[in-house]
């Protein structure tokens, strides 16, 4: 059995004054822009962050304590998240709480690691103190604890990918390191390092996503992949009709991001994390290449737990209504409800109504 997120909750984060999320293998967050949806993706983003030991840079750069509060210190003085695994014998639990100190940035007042085995009436908890400005599951980890070590493993599996940037100084457009070729980073920036480790090891994995890519752009025949003397590797690629081979740089903004999407979804089932939190999968795709990327969401949440955040009605036809949360701001705070179908598709109905309003006002 592979381990899953079951639980999120999430106290005082931003928009998010308090919810907790029953999560399946594959949620499909939509709502109109600014209601909170990537508030969620910004709670996985902290603990990427934050098992990385740059959990102060990240408060740094994104407004410290009094843009991460929900409205603000004095309001609310600190924020919860707690996440819930469910893995073969039980399940385990990471519970962190940060509240604001001098100089408006946060430490941890609580971190506990919980893990409860089936059949003991007790869980097993580990208190790692407060006070500390990052995590201390390493450290405890390191002290071969077997819980700790456990919950560090999954946390670091729950990874979030964003695609947005392919303007002209994008990484993904730009060389990369022939040896950078484990994980594909989160911006993508390793993508052609990988692509050439799949096509050497596995070879099969590789002719699929070219496969993918070439119904996303007809124009699209293989990838040219062959590292420089450097080390160093672009992501070229060979037109179908003349031969010529292009750089990363001829590829449209859609095109690229829906190839990153492809080798995404389509990695070896031992390389994709545990959770794949991705934001706007649906931003400046052509509708033919928005349906084959949710029809590889469908196919992927057999190995990888799946968050998707979107503001696309038209996304939400590939899926069926218990895979969507909907996402509303009411009474000045962050609120996710299940649907059933006949309640599903009147909230869609409505809601496409107003973005087609919307696009009237603004000349669309």
């Amino acid at each position: 059995m592979k381990p899953k997120l079951r639980r999120l909750s999430i106290r005082g984060f931003r928009s998010i004054r308090e919810t907790t999320l029953d999560l399946r293998d594959l949620n499909v967050m939509i709502g109109p822009a600014g209601v909170g949806k990537s508030n969620v993706v910004a709670c996985f983003r902290l603990i990427n962050e934050m098992m990385g030991r740059r959990l102060q840079q990240y408060l740094h750069v994104t407004g410290r304590a009094g843009a991460n509060l929900h409205y603000g210190p004095e309001q609310v003085p600190q924020m919860e998240l707690e996440f819930q695994f469910e893995v073969e014998n039980g399940t385990d639990t990471y519970v962190m709480k940060l509240a604001r100190v001098a100089g408006d940035t946060m430490m941890f007042s609580e971190e506990t690691l919980v893990f409860h085995q089936v059949g003991y009436p007790s869980p097993k908890v580990v208190h790692l103190g407060a006070g500390h400005p990052e995590t201390r599951i390493g450290q405890k980890a390191d002290e071969q604890d077997v819980t700790a070590k456990t919950i560090r493993y999954l946390l670091n599996r729950c990874r979030v990918f964003n695609f947005h940037d392919m303007s002209p100084g994008a990484r993904v457009r730009q060389r990369c390191f022939l040896g950078d070729n484990r994980w594909i980073m989160p911006d993508a920036a390793n993508l052609p390092a990988v692509l050439y480790r799949l096509r050497q090891e596995r070879t099969p994995v590789y002719e699929r996503i070219v496969e993918h890519v070439r119904r996303l752009a007809p124009f699209f025949d293989d990838f040219e992949l062959t590292p420089r003397e450097s080390r160093n590797i672009y992501l070229n690629w060979r037109h179908r009709d003349s031969g010529a081979v292009f750089g990363p740089q001829q590829f449209s903004d859609g095109t690229l991001r829906a190839i990153c999407l492809v080798c995404l979804l389509l990695q070896p089932h031992e390389s994709i994390p545990l959770l794949t939190v991705v934001d706007e999968p649906e931003m400046g795709l052509h509708p033919q290449s928005l349906d084959v990327v949710a029809s590889l969401f469908r196919q992927a949440r057999e190995h990888t737990q799946i968050i998707a955040a979107t503001q696309s009605a038209t996304f939400l036809d590939s899926f069926e209504p218990e895979d969507v949360l909907v996402v509303e701001r009411r009474d000045g705070t962050t609120r996710f409800h299940r649907h059933d179908t006949q309640a599903l598709d009147a909230w869609v109905d409505a809601y496409s109504f107003g973005e087609e309003l919307e696009a009237e006002e603004h000349g669309g």
